[in-house]
This record gives structure tokens, sequence and C-alpha cells, in this order.
């Protein structure tokens, strides 16, 4: 190239800055940034925002088989009844789903890299105050404040691939990262049989606090991302404009009337209000099948099948790797055929074995059958966090994610679990709580195939602005 080209190069490159907004001027002086703001091809940088993420959601995956691994042993040592200790994990998650919304709702002002780096540090933290418990009511608060640390991650961690990963392969690459849940889940199914029943439960807790490594990570590797930073400066400069009195056009004055409302406002206005009401529908459901397996399946496996701590132990480390395949070819689907065939599969796979795995009796039967259904049910949740995630525009996103979850996860591990207990105990068996999952899931599949958008393969500006 002549050094009159390469002049020139740089002369639209500078006339190209010029045109952007002081953040964005500020923020491109990072390589890195400017690499996760090239949609054309895949970066190094990518790379590091989805194994950032992948890593986060594995740790979650790790923290919430744990936390069912040992209900039984939690149980025993403290006498606490089920009763009780269902209440005690109420309390604990409806504490947590605070962070749901919270750290969201921050990501929206202040960035998504950098929440995402201080809610996962504070997560390390707080795993060996669990460990320590000295009472079933520390345990409770510990675990609280572990789930209000990394419950952040669902959405922020989401969204930040969402917003620098091309639009061909976004739905891939989240479901992808979000398999690693599975890892965990895999991970935790050996601390079970390896640590749980030589240590104690209290050890089980100890090793995710190594997850303070990925919080330096996040913050050195990956940048802000540029969909953020952008409408941070349109957000800025016209209200700088209605500010000093200049008039703005009508399609910057009805952005700017929606952006400029306080947040959880903007997503009950006409525009939103359906989204809304579709996003917290599919994930309230979502957490609701959820809540029953992760919070009583070993519990059902011991009761009703006499299953040991190691049994079910090595039974998670099977689901987990299960449902990692089920979750990347969830992720493949959804990209290539589209949003609602990807829910359909997964979805109508996961009824059908379901409910044949909750009349088995046989030990090996129970566990091939638990696989098969695992890879549906663990699968879905690639689409799903995808779909919330393209659900809002960037100038709400967070907010928007972080109402959806919220919602879901109080109505999934707050209220649900008095209908899954009650049915424990008026019936003697969580079969019956097991049984309502597959009817939940078909109508999942109804709603979001007659009901939902398709937003594969779309820019995230296409789809809202």
């Amino acid at each position: 190239m002549s050094a009159t080209q390469a002049l020139s190069g740089d002369a639209i490159a500078d006339d190209a800055e010029a045109g952007m907004g002081p953040l964005e001027q500020q923020h491109r002086q990072s390589a890195a940034f400017r690499a996760a703001s090239d949609t054309t091809r895949i970066t190094p940088t990518h790379w590091h925002i989805a194994i950032a993420n992948g890593l986060g959601w594995g740790f979650d995956g790790m923290d919430g088989v744990i936390f069912a691994i040992v209900t039984p042993f939690v149980i025993k040592e403290w006498s606490v009844d089920l009763s009780s200790y269902r209440s005690g994990v109420q309390i604990a998650m409806f504490l947590g789903i605070f962070g749901l919304y919270f750290w969201p709702w921050l990501a929206d002002k202040f960035g998504r890299r950098n929440l995402l780096a201080i809610n996962i540090a504070l997560f390390s933290v707080s795993m060996p105050l669990v460990a320590i418990s000295p009472s079933f009511t520390w345990f409770v608060m510990a675990y609280a404040l572990v789930r209000f640390s990394l419950n952040g991650e669902w959405a922020i961690g989401s969204m930040l691939v969402a917003e620098t990963w091309p639009a061909r392969l976004r739905g891939l690459v989240i479901s992808c990262d979000r398999s690693t849940w599975g890892v965990g889940a895999a991970l935790a199914g050996g601390i079970a049989m390896f640590v749980v029943e030589r240590w104690g439960w209290r050890m089980a807790f100890i090793p995710p606090a190594i997850i303070a490594l990925i919080a330096i990570y996040v913050r050195m590797m990956c940048p802000e991302s540029p969909y953020w930073v952008r409408t941070m400066d349109r957000k800025n400069r016209l209200r700088a404009r209605t500010v000093g009195g200049q008039p703005l056009n009508p399609e910057d004055q009805a952005w700017f009337t929606k952006a400029d409302k306080v947040g959880i406002r903007q997503l009950f206005m006409p525009d939103l209000i359906l989204n809304t009401l579709l996003s917290t529908f599919v994930a309230s459901t979502a957490v609701i099948a959820f809540s029953t397996v992760g919070l009583w399946m070993p519990l059902f496996l011991k009761e009703a099948h006499n299953f040991s701590a190691a049994e079910y132990g090595n039974f998670y480390i099977w689901w987990g790797l299960v449902g990692v395949t089920g979750i990347c070819f969830a992720g493949w689907v959804i990209d290539k055929l589209g949003r609602r065939l990807g829910f359909a599969l997964m979805l109508l796979q996961a009824s059908v074995f379901m409910t044949w795995w909750i009349f088995a009796t046989d030990k090996t039967t129970l566990l091939i059958l638990g696989l098969v259904w695992g890879w549906g049910f663990l699968g879905v949740w690639g689409p799903i966090t995808a779909y919330t995630a393209e659900m809002y525009p960037t100038r709400i996103r967070g907010v928007g994610n972080g109402f959806s979850w919220t919602v879901g996860m109080f109505c999934g591990y707050v209220l649900w679990p008095f209908v899954s207990v009650y049915l424990r105990q008026t019936t003697g068996s969580f079969q019956a709580a097991f049984l309502l999952i597959p009817v939940i899931m078909v109508i999942q599949t109804l709603i979001i195939w007659f009901y939902s958008p398709e937003h594969a393969g779309k820019e995230l500006d296409q789809i809202a602005v």
C-alpha cells in the first residue's frame, strides 16, 4: 500500500471517528473495543467475551447443583423439617432475586463489563460464608448473598455476548456459553462423589471460590459493549440539545421520550408491552419447571428410589455433560432454523421422556431416561437466554432482562415451592410435582410458537432501537 493510500485510510478513519460521540471516541482508544465493534468477523476479543461469560455460567451451574446435592445433609445436620427448609430456600431466593434486577439496572446506567466483573467477584467472596455456617439461619442468609451476587450474571453476561457477536452466530454463542452450566453441574456431581461423602457438605462450597479469577479476566480482556456506548452517547447528545432549547427531529424525539423515562416504565409502553409479557412468561415458566428439578431431584431420587449421594452425584455428572450437547445443539438450531423451532424441538422432546422417567422404577432405566430428558430440558436454556436478551432494545435491555428474570425467579423459587412441597406432603412423593413440568413445557411451546416474534439472524438494531 502506498503512503498516499495509507494517509487516505487514516483520514477516513479520522472522519468516521469524528462522527462518533465522545464516549465512543474514548472507548475506541482500546483495541479490544474496536475489535468487538467489528461484526463482520470473529476476533480474539469476541472469544474472550464468550469465554468469560461461559466460565461464569459454569460456576453458576456448579453452585446450583451443589446446593441441591447438600439438601439432605443440611436437613439432617440441623434437624430441619421439609416445610422449614422450603421456607429457608424461599427466603434465600427472595433476597437473591433482587440481584436479577439490581445488577442489570446498574449495567444500563454504568455499562456491562465492570458490573459483570464486580458481581462475579462478590459471589466468590460469599461462597466461604456458606461453608462456615454455624446455624441454618446463617446458611440461609449467606446463600441469599451468594445468589444476589451471582444472579446478575444471568442478564449481564448474555447481554455482553449479544451486543458484540455477529447476529448470524448470536444464538449459537449464547447457547454454547449457557451450556457450560452443564459442565459446572457435572463438576458438582464430582464434588458430591469425592468431597461431600469424605469431608462433608461444607467443603462443597469452597472450590467455586476460585471464580474470583474470572472477574480479573473479564476486567482485563473484555471491552465495554459498543451498543451500550452508542446508546449512552445518543442519550447524552439528545439531552444536551433538549436542555439547550434546540428542537429534535421526530425520530430522535420519539426515541428520547422513551429512553429518558424511569427504567421500568418503558417496559409497559405500547411498543414494548407485548415483548415484556412474552419474555416474562418464558422466563417464569422456565424457572418454575427448573426449580422443581433443581431443588428436589436429589431428594426425590433418595426418597422414592433409595439413591445414595454417590449415585445421584454420578448421575449429575452425566446429566450435566449431556445437557451441554443439548444446549449447543439448540443454539445451532435457533440460528439455522429459527427461535420457534428450536424451542419446540427441545421442549417437546423433554416433555415426552420426562413423563416416561417419572413413572420408571428401575435405577438403570431412571439413569438412562434422566439423561435423555435432560438433553432437551437443559438444552432449551440456550434459546431462552438468547430470547430474553433479544426482546428488549439496548436502551432498556438490562432493565427488561432483569425484570423478566426477577419475576421468573420469584414465581419459580419463592411461590412455586409451596406447590411442590404441598404435593409432596399430600401425596407422599414428589412425583406429582414432577408431572406438572411436562404440562408447563407444552404450554411454553404453544405460546412461543403462535405469539413470539422471530429474531434469528437479525442485528439488534433491526429488532429494536
